[in-house]
């Protein structure tokens, strides 16, 4: 009698939380993200930090109503929308349109500190929002990394003082600041929500829900600027339209979606070592001995906190 009531009626997840393969996941969608920064900066050269915040999103957002309409997805129930405008305003406004204007006049390698600082607020709202509970070794280890990966990204951003470190804040650092925390937000209500809708179903859903406002932006900053750029820059901004606002979002959330997140968000501590590794691929910066130092340094911290977290201590179940 009690198994027919509404009280005990469960909701199987779309995805099964507690796999390792929410790490490989994770890894796949850092490995996209991690060309965001360089390519943005190349972008900003020829385009409006405006269009390009908004623009990549729409094109994301034209592929995520292709994407749910030939699959005919279900569309998302109550509560499940306001989730949704949580995740667009980190994601698909915040992030963009911060990063883009931050990186008009900060260097691609100094702007990796946003994704050295990145991990550190992911886990941190994950635990607020999700309710982990990690052990204390996880949050020692998460810290050292998290020092580990600003300090690399600092020390190839040339002086603080200059650059507007974290010792000398300007108008740039503020905004790299305020997308940190915005991605965090969105990184961990999208990864709880992807447990219900799916993983590529969650951003497809929040770029939709956002795509007529940055429709209006794109709009706008078209009507101020005439986009006109190198087609270089042209393929920059295709990137980050298609792979890093869409594709690689289908990874990431599926891989925080498996989770733990605040286990699978230390894998971005890597994201800093390859971005500015491609900075110096694409941009022609100077990659020294340091490059190799901190990235070995940072990889292994993340690797150290991803093993705490997947090894807890045995619970005694007293039943």
């Amino acid at each position: 009698m009690r198994d027919n009531s509404s009280a005990t009626t469960l909701i199987r997840p779309v995805i099964p939380p507690r796999s390792a393969k929410g790490l490989w996941w994770g890894l796949l969608g850092v490995a996209a993200f991690s060309f965001t920064v360089p390519f943005t900066r190349v972008a900003v050269g020829g385009l409006s930090p405006l269009f390009i915040g908004s623009g990549r999103a729409v094109v994301a957002g034209i592929l995520a109503t292709c994407a749910l309409s030939l699959t005919e997805q279900r569309l998302p129930r109550g509560k499940q929308w306001v989730r949704l405008a949580v995740v667009a305003a980190g994601i698909v406004v915040g992030f963009p349109l911060l990063t883009s204007f931050a990186l008009m006049t900060t260097p691609a390698s100094h702007g990796a500190v946003v994704i050295a600082l990145l991990p550190a607020a992911t886990a941190t709202a994950a635990v607020l929002r999700g309710r982990e509970q990690p052990p204390i070794a996880f949050w020692l280890v998460t810290a050292v990394g998290a020092i580990a990966a600003i300090a690399f990204a600092l020390s190839q951003a040339g002086h603080p003082a200059q650059s507007g470190g974290l010792g000398l804040l300007n108008w740039a650092d503020l905004l790299l600041l305020g997308a940190v925390i915005a991605a965090a937000i969105g990184y961990a209500e999208g990864g709880l929500l992807a447990r219900e809708l799916g993983a590529w179903q969650t951003v497809s859903w929040a770029l939709v829900l956002a795509l007529p406002l940055m429709a209006g932006l794109s709009a706008l900053s078209m009507a101020q600027q005439p986009p006109s750029a190198s087609p270089v820059q042209w393929a920059a901004f295709a990137y980050l339209g298609i792979a890093s606002m869409f594709l690689g979002f289908f990874a990431w959330y599926r891989g925080l979606a498996i989770g733990p997140m605040a286990k699978v968000s230390q894998i971005q501590l890597v994201q800093p070592v390859l971005s500015i590794c491609w900075a110096g691929l694409l941009l022609g910066e100077t990659l020294g001995w340091t490059t190799i130092v901190g990235g070995i340094a940072v990889i292994l911290c993340a690797g150290v906190a991803v093993r705490v977290r997947l090894n807890p201590q045995p619970a005694n179940q007293n039943r």
